[in-house]
């Protein structure tokens, strides 16, 4: 039985799963050619490099997304500013769009940009991270970037998968994965199923970031997802509804059975899109299981951390 364990000692998001799953061995290129079934390679560049947080060797995933006719414009980071508590400001980003999913916000890559970029971005797939990550960015940036694709709902996205040639084990994955962030959102908001709009979750980075995990534990070909119990960091975040506590509503239903873990960092650890891979992958939260290691894999969060390295830990073996 081939097990995969991911472990959360620094919260969990999307982001960091990639570049877990790629640090681990999986192919990124496999995930470039098979994310290209979405249709939406048009809105999106994806990078991987190499970073060091804390002194731990990781891999950083980004989505950069394609700003009408712009090269550029921030990644994954981007959303996060995430109510990073400590970024309470305000990132009403311009999304106004009253659309509570925001918090959604977080999507996921929650932990924010002082990511040390500053490291090698140089290499290759990475040019332009400089762009802006000092970008203390007010929030105003390019958000208005494809409003459109902030707006895909529940049931959009269901219809980008079903229609797509994705494998059927990574469609149902993906789906499940999309489900239970819905019914969270639908529950919170209360609103059916079929009428969720996931703002940042809808986001293309998000879409990425959840389907491309789907693709990744299939290629692999794991059978059994394992998961330590997941912290979700303490204190407040700003989101379109004004000040939430830390983890968000939607983050926190969608935890709603999984072993949560203390923590007194003040800072959104675990993101939607992060907690609902774990969530609706992982069939148990415990400790290091028995296994014979055979990868282990860093993914790099955006966020750096004065006293951890703030990466996901991924083990993958026998």
């Amino acid at each position: 039985m081939k097990t995969l364990y991911f472990d959360c000692f620094s919260g969990i998001s999307g982001d960091m799963v990639i570049g877990a799953l790629i640090d681990a061995g999986a192919d990124p290129n496999h995930l470039v050619q098979q994310l290209k079934k979405l249709k939406i390679d048009d809105e999106y560049e994806l990078k991987w490099t190499k970073v060091v947080k804390n002194g731990i060797t990781s891999t950083k995933f980004d989505v950069v997304l394609w700003n009408e006719g712009n090269h550029h414009s921030h990644s994954h980071s981007h959303h996060e500013h995430s109510h990073g508590n400590d970024h309470t400001h305000d990132h009403d980003h311009g999304h106004s769009h009253d659309h509570s999913d925001d918090h959604t916000h977080a999507h996921d890559h929650s932990h924010d940009h002082d990511y040390d970029h500053s490291h090698d971005h140089s290499h290759d797939h990475d040019h332009d991270h400089s762009h802006g990550h000092s970008h203390d960015h007010d929030h105003g940036h390019s958000h208005s970037h494809d409003h459109h694709h902030h707006h895909r709902s529940y049931k959009d996205i269901v219809e980008m998968i079903e229609q797509s040639e994705l494998e059927d084990d990574v469609k149902e994955t993906a789906q499940r994965i999309f489900r239970k962030i819905g019914e969270a959102e639908g529950l919170i908001h209360g609103v059916p199923l079929d009428k969720v709009h996931f703002h940042e979750v809808g986001a293309v980075d998000s879409i990425v970031d959840i389907i491309g995990a789907a693709i990744l534990i299939h290629q692999l070909g794991v059978d059994v997802v394992k998961s330590s119990p997941v912290p979700v960091g303490k204190g407040k975040i700003r989101i379109d509804h004004g000040i939430y506590p830390v983890p968000a509503p939607a983050t926190l239903e969608i935890l709603r059975g999984v072993q949560l873990e203390q923590s007194d960092v003040r800072f959104e650890l675990t993101t939607p899109t992060g907690a609902a891979i774990v969530a609706v992958l992982a069939e148990e939260f415990c400790s290091i299981p028995s296994m014979k290691v055979e990868k282990i894999g860093y993914g790099a969060g955006t966020k750096t951390f004065k006293d951890h390295p703030n990466v996901l830990r991924v083990l993958i073996g026998e």
